[in-house]
């Protein structure tokens, strides 16, 4: 039948989108004390902005009362090659796939517009709101009530016909749509993505304490980070693919369709990054989300992964920093040496 909901869908796959499903915004009731719980245990570390607007977070039905509907998209960003190749390589700097290419917040949300301009067309006096990872909504709960997929042990959403390797956004919208039927989890006994975190950050399945995940310690954190943690980041720079790519459902991954999400980033020397100064590190990430996090959390993290390298010929690339501006630099720095000195005979 050729109804309105059906010709979106199939909008928002011309666009580019890989899947798209509707829900309603008062389809995740349960967040609300989810949330709070997570903020009340201090998991969200830094992240202060997630104990903000809670009340909108937990209750997308709150954040704007004239929703009648959700489109929930899924895009692809599949990487070419295993993403864990690199840290066989400690030399090199270990780049979450999602990062190496464009930043998807600007490529997802012009995508997004473009759907959401088509349904205003089709729809007069319509209203719509577009979102991507940039305002409080809980897309993976919202995606998994729209049937897009699951939030699998590991917490982020996986499909059966996508794997988890992609991107999340949404349309909110004053048009009443017909909902689609919410997705369970098909993790069954499969235990691989908690297995593979290298920093034991699992407290328990579909239960992850942030304050050791090495995404939000390379990227979110500010300041040192514990030695102990530091030691097992290897020579990971910028997120972390681990639990991600042990993923079995990842053998039914689509291919990423936009090409702006190709590995241009690559798996760069760190004796290579280390000498980068404010100018160099903004050219050379210019447009990547790596940019966000300034010159001195990107050097910090350049620094553990040299200290964990075991190369002594990295030794004077740690020296370099040692009279750092940034005393977080400056102790990464000493730490750094520290244990390229144990490790030298």
């Amino acid at each position: 039948m050729d109804t309105l909901k059906n010709r979106l869908i199939a909008k928002a796959l011309e666009e580019g989108f890989s899947k798209a499903r509707i829900t309603r915004p008062d389809a995740v009731p349960e967040t609300a004390a989810r949330l709070e719980a997570f903020v009340a245990d201090g998991l969200h570390g830094q992240m202060g902005w997630m104990a903000e607007r809670m009340g909108w977070r937990g209750n997308p039905a709150e954040l704007w009362p004239e929703a009648r509907s959700v489109l929930m998209l899924a895009e692809s960003y599949t990487p070419a090659t295993d993403p864990t190749g690199v840290l066989a390589h400690p030399e090199r700097a270990a780049v979450s796939v999602y990062a190496r290419g464009k930043d998807y917040h600007d490529l997802v949300k012009k995508r997004l517009k473009r759907v959401g301009r088509w349904l205003l067309d089709q729809a007069p006096g319509a209203e719509i709101k577009v979102f991507v990872d940039t305002a409080p909504v809980m897309e993976k709960p919202l995606a998994q009530a729209a049937g897009l997929g699951w939030q699998g042990k590991h917490t982020n959403l996986l499909a059966r016909d996508l794997g988890n390797w992609f991107f999340l956004g949404a349309i909110f919208t004053t048009v009443e749509l017909p909902a689609d039927a919410p997705e369970i989890s098909h993790c069954g006994s499969c235990s691989s993505c908690l297995d593979a975190c290298p920093t034991d950050a699992f407290l328990a399945p579909y239960r992850l304490d942030p304050r050791r995940c090495i995404s939000y310690l390379t990227i979110e954190h500010n300041g040192p980070i514990e030695p102990e943690l530091r030691a097992r980041m290897g020579n990971r720079i910028y997120g972390c693919d681990d639990c991600l790519a042990a993923c079995p459902w990842n053998k039914f991954a689509q291919t990423a369709r936009e090409m702006r999400y190709s590995d241009a980033v690559g798996e760069p020397l760190l004796a290579e990054l280390a000498v980068l100064d404010d100018a160099g590190f903004r050219a050379l990430f210019s447009g990547s989300p790596i940019k966000r996090i300034g010159i001195n959390r990107f050097l910090r993290n350049i620094l553990y992964a040299i200290g964990n390298s075991g190369d002594a010929g990295l030794i004077p690339a740690a020296q370099t920093h040692l009279e750092a501006e940034d005393e977080t630099v400056r102790d990464a720095a000493r730490w750094a040496l520290a244990r390229l000195n144990e490790a030298t005979p």
